[in-house]
């Protein structure tokens, strides 16, 4: 099966493309990962359009099979809540216009799932997704390193439900 993992963000969109390895529980193989960015002097409109072509481009090269996104639970700036849930929305009417079917993890659940957790600060996150993929190193973007989290996170949610 494959993954993409997103975190979304109307700066930065994080993404992962991760393959689950058949008949061999708790093995993944990172297929990519690395992010949009979009431009903060274009306008909204302008940064969803370059998400959204971003996205669609991704999906048609590395041809997922389901897709992680992590959702909004609790947003400390008011101010970015609505950029971001627009964001969300375009990434998924980008995976719903290539029949993805798309799943999403409060952040919440995706440290529960990688860490034990629910509270793990980012580098606790960060160390058992390396130590998950025994990985010399991970991407520096913390946006990056969150979507292969939040794509851990389904691959193990669905593990644990026979689903995979």
């Amino acid at each position: 099966m494959r993954i993409m993992g997103i975190d979304p963000g109307t700066a930065i969109v994080g993404y992962c493309i991760l393959d689950v390895i058949s008949g061999n529980e708790d093995e993944y193989k990172i297929i990519n990962t690395g992010s949009v960015q979009t431009d903060k002097k274009l306008d909204q409109s302008k940064r969803l359009l370059e998400i959204f072509n971003d996205l669609n481009w991704l999906i048609d090269e590395y041809k997922p099979d389901v897709a992680a996104i992590e959702q909004l639970f609790f947003f400390k700036n008011a101010k970015t809540v609505v950029p971001v849930c627009e964001a969300r929305g375009v990434i998924i009417v980008a995976l719903s216009m290539h029949n993805i079917p798309s799943y999403q993890y409060t952040p919440l659940v995706v440290k529960q799932t990688i860490t034990g957790y629910g509270r793990a600060n980012k580098d606790e996150v960060k160390q058992m997704v390396q130590s998950i993929l025994n990985a010399e190193s991970l991407p520096k973007l913390d946006d990056t390193t969150d979507a292969i989290a939040i794509a851990l996170c389904h691959a193990r949610q669905h593990e644990y439900l026979n689903l995979v």
